[in-house]
């Protein structure tokens, strides 16, 4: 028999019961894939991460759902792995902010982590911007959300954008419409499919707030239906509204996300120059797998 340690881990959370929870289990050299799926089944968190030895960087990181899709990107799932490390001393010292390597997929991204006020913090740099196809007709797509095809604007136009998982950009006339919306799986699942999206990050901003947006992310194509906070769907929003010159000066985005769910999150995205993505979290949880 052999053990492990896990964590639930509260990302994007200022304190506990909020965020998006992330289950984590360490030292998961030996876990087959099979296994990890199981795992992940048990959990039955958006994500549990799986964190292993790399010769690449200091830790390679494998996600899976609970329906068991296996996800790449530097979102939630990345940054509670390295909160958690860091909260266990595996970082050594970070009164100083100490810049690591991870190694998900076939990527190897900068993490810049330290501590401040007896928490973990982390921002992590995901991939270059890549764009996918456009929507140039969003009425199908309005009809999946349950909307008018009037409550979703066109500047930008709805596309797929990916800084490490590619995600469909939707605009929403007001933080309203975003609420309203009530997507049908099987209508939505065609759109994704049709347009190779594996995600639908449905946003809008506040008129005179231009640094802020309200979002929420559906994701049926790997089981999970709506997260309560995206990191790889915040990454692609801000890269993608910089490539339309949307931002500040600053080209800073702070997204609101998960409120609806009761599990209010905020994600801070800076294009530095790709999108980095930054916040911190709590663990709330921690054991022994004994398999």
């Amino acid at each position: 028999m052999s053990e492990y340690p896990f964590a639930l881990v509260d990302v994007f959370a200022e304190s506990p019961l909020q965020g998006n929870p992330l289950a984590v289990v360490d030292a998961a050299t030996g876990l087959s894939d099979e296994v990890m799926r199981k795992l992940a089944a048990e959990f039955n968190q958006a994500e549990t991460t799986f964190i292993f030895p790399s010769d690449r960087a200091i830790r390679k990181l494998r996600s899976f759902t609970a329906a068991g899709s296996e996800v790449f990107g530097a979102g939630h799932n990345a940054l509670g792995a390295w909160i958690w490390l860091g909260e266990t001393g595996q970082l050594g010292p970070l009164d100083q902010p100490v810049i690591l390597d991870q190694e998900i997929g076939d990527l190897v991204l900068p993490i810049r982590v330290w501590q401040h006020d007896g928490r973990v913090h982390g921002a992590m740099q995901q991939a270059a911007l890549t764009l996918g196809r456009t929507l140039e007709d969003q009425t199908i797509l309005a009809l999946a959300l349950d909307l008018k095809a009037a409550d979703l604007l066109q500047h930008p136009q709805a596309r797929v954008a990916d800084t490490g998982a590619n995600h469909l950009m939707v605009r929403a006339r007001s933080r309203d419409v975003v609420d309203a919306a009530r997507p049908s799986t099987q209508a939505l699942l065609s759109c994704l499919r049709d347009c190779g999206a594996e995600g639908c990050y449905l946003y809008a901003f506040d008129e005179g707030a231009p640094e802020e947006a309200y979002a929420r992310f559906f994701n049926p194509t790997v089981g999970l239906w709506e997260d309560a906070a995206t990191g790889t769907a915040a990454g692609p929003l801000c890269a993608y509204l910089d490539h339309h010159g949307m931002l500040s000066a600053r080209k800073r985005l702070a997204i609101e996300q998960g409120r609806l769910m009761g599990r209010p999150s905020v994600l801070n995205v800076a294009m530095a120059p790709d999108a980095e993505l930054s916040g911190s979290g709590v663990v709330v949880m921690k054991g022994q797998l004994s398999l």
